[in-house]
């Protein structure tokens, strides 16, 4: 995922890229079509089917027109093992170096419930909390990098660490830090057994960062979270794609599902803190963040590369 707009597609895939995020939006405007003709010709029959069953009509106006499946349901527990889709893997990667033993040769998108506790989760979303307390976006997403420590105020990004200098120890501590090492330690293991990878020649890759998402208006492009988008298109350095949601779709917030834009239809996973969703980061795995409706959405994004010079080390305190 990427809270920031997608540059244009560039290099000899481009139209191809162009099209499937064109397919994308049309499948979604498909659906909103379909929608407005149905509600238009088939009225009476739907009043008719309300006179006949009570709760037909709430059945009618809970479906979401952009999801056709949903992989995955916030009441569900994936665990003790990941639940596993396939796909194909896209052309994106013959556009860099490979690297044996870790470019994707299988594709696919994964979702466990069994590497991070949700009492660990709620920890993360307190460090998340402290931090982005400190300032934030005037829009509806902001985001915390310990890594770069860049941080949303307003229109802009500041420096966590030289903005608030020492203050930083009051907010942060060793263990946070340390709850964050250890967590994106078994995020590479299971994509690496998941995939067959030696999680040796994996990297962690920047942008990593939590994310706080809420229905306020945008105020700037960093804002609009919500845009079709391929990570290994938008970065280039990404070859596999995680996100550790921190809190619970339809009690903490609402709207906010994670969706996968394929030729034949959406597909959604829904958050649950503690779940960790990954996939491989190209074409293949075309994806947007549905806006969030009401509530506060947290999450952890980490990315991980192929190619060690693109390799980011672990956060440590200042």
């Amino acid at each position: 995922m990427a809270l920031l707009r997608m540059r244009a597609p560039q290099g000899a895939n481009a139209t191809e890229i162009e099209k499937k995020i064109k397919r994308g939006n049309a499948l979604r405007q498909g659906s909103a079509w379909r929608g407005f003709l149905g509600s238009r010709w088939f009225l009476v029959l739907l009043l008719v089917v309300v006179l006949m069953s009570g709760g037909a009509l709430w059945v009618y106006l809970s479906l979401d027109s952009e999801v056709t499946e949903t992989l995955v349901s916030r009441g569900e527990l994936v665990s003790p093992h990941p639940r596993i889709y396939s796909v194909p893997c896209s052309e994106d990667y013959n556009n860099h170096k490979r690297y044996p033993g870790c470019t994707p040769q299988k594709c696919g998108r994964a979702v466990t419930d069994s590497i991070v506790t949700r009492e660990e989760a709620e920890a993360l979303k307190r460090l998340a909390e402290r931090g982005l307390a400190l300032a934030g976006s005037e829009g509806g997403a902001s985001i915390l990098d310990l890594h770069s420590g860049a941080l949303s105020m307003g229109k802009q990004f500041v420096n966590i660490y030289r903005y608030f200098g020492e203050q930083i120890g009051e907010v942060f501590t060793e263990e946070d830090f340390q709850l964050y090492k250890d967590v994106r330690g078994r995020i590479q293991a299971v994509i690496a057994e998941t995939f067959g990878l030696d999680p040796a020649l994996m990297y962690l890759t920047k942008p990593t960062f939590f994310s706080r998402i809420n229905s306020t208006i945008a105020q700037t492009q960093h804002d609009e979270y919500w845009h079709p988008h391929i990570d290994k298109v938008t970065y280039g350095s990404f070859d596999y794609t995680s996100l550790l949601y921190l809190s619970d779709y339809g009690s903490d917030f609402s709207g906010g599902r994670f969706i996968f834009m394929d030729p034949n239809g959406n597909r959604t996973v829904e958050p649950r803190a503690g779940r960790v969703s990954f996939f491989s980061s190209g074409t293949e795995n075309l994806h947007r963040v549905e806006k969030v409706s009401w509530g506060t959405r947290f999450a952890i994004t980490v990315s991980f590369t192929c190619d060690p010079a693109h390799a980011i080390a672990d956060p440590a305190m200042p």
